[in-house]
């Protein structure tokens, strides 16, 4: 990348999102489904790739223990995980993977499971590695499994902020609707933000979100946001097959446009709660990813 390039993406990514007081951690969004199909592994690594080519430094946690595959789409081939950092074999740093421009992985595997059975010195290490990963990111990405697991939910409720995929098939829209029932009635503070994928066009994912939300509204008297929507792409199917994100490999798909749409929408949400004087998400001391984790053990140990 020429200097020019570089410094302008700087420019364009302190513009876009706030900026970090020396008190303030990585924002973490949760990324979850009501159920599986729904694109939701795609959408968070090709939405990661949009943030770092904003000049952010992300990250994405692979923790989905039946269907891991950030790693697939991004062509890497990961041979240790989270596991290893519990058993003591490897440090987080060493697990961590760099995928295109500078992303982070760190492969989740049983290592999530293994979180509510350690040791309270293993645990401690741990905390320890997840403060210094803290400091070293803007915002870090959670692809849960799909469906409402105890895991899952562990790391959503633990969560300031969750990112729900759905689609318009009604199987998911009613899926996603009990996933959004527990944390409304779970998680009062959260923020849930919904994207719509796989639709046909922008009145299409409107009109889909504008249906959950109506629910939401009328039965949990729950707010919505709508983060917006990925139109159905034949361009989205063939970068899987070629185990390339959509993202890099077709930039001018309408999936990878309305992706960039949605790294603004969401990178502008954060933005306003700066500029109206509000915390932004993940700023005070218990938020990050230290904060998260501290609440999802002791979600999951109950």
């Amino acid at each position: 990348m020429h200097k020019d390039q570089a410094a302008a993406l700087r420019v364009l990514a302190s513009k876009a999102a706030p900026r970090r007081s020396i008190n303030q951690h990585c924002r973490v969004i949760v990324v979850a489904s009501g159920k599986g199909g729904v694109g939701k592994t795609n959408i968070a690594v090709n939405l990661a790739l949009a943030w770092a080519k904003r000049g952010l430094r992300v990250g994405i946690l692979d923790a989905d223990m039946g269907l891991a595959n950030v790693d697939l789409i991004l062509g890497l081939n990961p041979r240790c995980n989270l596991s290893h950092v519990m058993s003591g074999e490897r440090t987080l740093q060493e697990v961590l993977l760099t995928g295109p421009g500078g992303l982070k992985i760190i492969a989740g595997g049983s290592g999530v499971a293994e979180l509510a059975d350690i040791e309270q010195h293993q645990l401690d290490r741990f905390i320890d590695s997840l403060a210094e990963l803290d400091n070293t990111l803007d915002l870090l990405l959670i692809d849960t499994g799909a469906g409402i697991s105890r895991t899952v939910l562990s790391f959503a409720l633990a969560s300031h902020e969750v990112l729900v995929v759905a689609t318009p098939d009604p199987i998911s829209l009613t899926d996603a609707y009990g996933l959004i029932k527990v944390l409304a009635m779970r998680n009062h503070d959260a923020v849930l933000q919904v994207i719509v994928n796989m639709c046909e066009d922008d009145r299409s994912g409107i009109e889909v979100f504008n249906r959950l939300h109506s629910v939401s509204l009328r039965f949990l008297s729950r707010e919505l946001s709508f983060a917006g929507y990925v139109p159905r792409d034949p361009m989205v199917q063939r970068a899987v097959r070629e185990l390339r994100p959509f993202y890099l490999v077709y930039p001018r798909c309408k999936a990878a446009l309305a992706i960039d749409r949605v790294a603004d929408q969401l990178l502008s949400v954060n933005r306003d709660e700066a500029d109206n004087g509000l915390k932004p998400k993940a700023a005070d001391g218990l938020g990050g990813i230290t904060g998260l984790f501290r609440k999802m053990l002791h979600l999951i140990r109950q």
